[in-house]
């Protein structure tokens, strides 16, 4: 697994948490491409999985077949946000977003349970728990320890001209953004040259981009989600994220489309 420790160290004093113990100079070991997908179980409401992962990461392509295999649960709300750090290395990571890179900083700053930091392949489940994204097998004891724990809920329903009536409930502790994502269900890339040069590399549900819709502060409220929200260029699936700002816990999401 590839770390990204100069990046990781411009998090700064406050942003330390503890770095010594994640053994960042050692990495954690790569695993083996899955053969099929783990049996993921949700109890309750959807949970949202975020690959972090680059094209220009030598360790990530096991963990991208295992999203794409983890995409095929309706229960998964599976994201990959491709980084940009590894295009230092010589190849400019195609669907490369510095918003993803962003995101992944400010949970290393908030600081994740499980093995928390900027690196790829990271797996981060509902915004809480963070694990090397090829670990299959810790996905479903991560996903039902730290997956779904808060009692928000989504919930969207057809309307007129191709938009959306979404109904958000459930208890806030501090306000959040409910977050409209679209992605595309399926890119592959070949990888002209880097550490995957050569390779050609399917990655699922890949992030096109997000926009906040509303705030949201507990409680029952309404809001209408527009046909002109959901065409953006490239994208052909959009999924709503109720999520604290900031590199926050997510608190509920569940695809539209």
């Amino acid at each position: 697994m590839t770390f990204n420790r100069p990046l990781f160290a411009m998090l700064g004093a406050a942003a330390v948490l503890g770095a010594a113990s994640f053994g960042l100079s050692q990495g954690a070991p790569s695993a083996a491409p899955v053969s099929k997908a783990p049996a993921v179980a949700v109890s309750g409401e959807p949970v949202l999985l975020e690959l972090f992962t680059s094209q220009g990461c030598s360790s990530c392509p096991p963990a991208d077949a295992l999203a794409e295999k983890l995409s095929a649960n309706p229960d998964l709300v599976v994201i990959s946000r491709n980084v940009t750090y590894w295009d230092r290395l010589g190849w400019k990571d195609t669907l490369g977003k510095e918003s993803n890179t962003a995101l992944q900083r400010d949970y290393a700053r908030r600081g994740l349970a499980g093995r928390n930091g900027v690196y790829t392949p990271q797996l981060v489940v509902d915004g809480a728990y963070g694990l090397v994204g090829s670990h299959g097998s810790e996905v479903a004891p991560s996903v039902e320890k730290f997956g779904g724990k808060s009692d928000a809920a989504i919930r969207v329903t057809a309307g007129a001209g191709g938009g959306y009536s979404v109904s958000l409930s459930g208890s806030a502790s501090v306000k959040a953004e409910l977050v409209l994502v679209a992605v595309t269900r399926k890119v592959e890339v070949g990888i002209g040259s880097g550490e995957n040069g050569g390779r050609t590399v399917t990655y699922p549900n890949v992030l096109r981009s997000e926009r906040k819709v509303s705030d949201w502060a507990g409680g029952k409220t309404s809001v209408t989600l527009a046909a002109s929200r959901l065409k953006v260029p490239g994208a052909d699936r959009y999924a709503l994220v109720l999520r604290q700002p900031n590199g926050g816990k997510v608190l509920a999401a569940r695809w539209v489309s």
